[in-house]
C-alpha cells in the first residue's frame, strides 16, 4: 500500500472538492474539504485523495501532516487524513467527519 508512505509526512493537497461544494453525481454536499495529492496514483488509477479536517472554511490549496490512511477493504482507494501539523483526532472523530461518503464503504483506519 503505496498510500502508507505518506504517513506522519508533511503532505500539499489540491483542494477539487471544497468544503460546501456538491458532488457531481451523487449530490452530496462536502462538509469538509476533499482534494488529492498531485502527481500521485492510488489504487483506482486516479490520484490519491484525501480529506483535510480542521480547517472550517472553503480552500483551494492545503499543506499539512497525514495523521491516518482510510483503507477501503472493499474498494482500491485509500484516503488520506490530513491537518494542521500539531492537530490530532481520533479514530472516531475522523469516522465521524468522514462519515458523509465513507458510510458507502467498509474501512480501517491506520496510523
Amino acid at each position: 500500500m503505496k498510500s502508507k508512505n505518506f504517513l506522519n509526512k508533511i503532505v500539499t493537497v489540491k483542494i477539487d472538492r471544497p468544503m460546501g461544494s456538491k458532488h457531481p453525481k451523487h449530490g452530496f454536499i462536502y462538509p469538509v474539504n476533499y482534494g488529492y495529492v498531485p502527481d500521485t496514483i492510488s489504487g483506482d488509477g486516479e490520484e490519491l485523495d484525501c480529506y483535510v479536517l480542521g480547517i472550517h472554511e472553503p480552500i483551494i490549496e492545503f499543506t499539512g501532516r497525514c495523521i491516518a490512511i482510510i483503507h477501503r477493504t472493499n474498494d482500491d482507494d485509500d484516503k488520506l487524513i490530513i491537518t494542521e501539523e500539531n492537530r490530532n483526532f481520533t479514530d472516531e472523530e475522523i469516522r465521524v467527519l468522514t462519515e458523509f461518503q465513507e458510510r458507502f464503504f467498509k474501512s480501517e483506519i491506520i496510523r
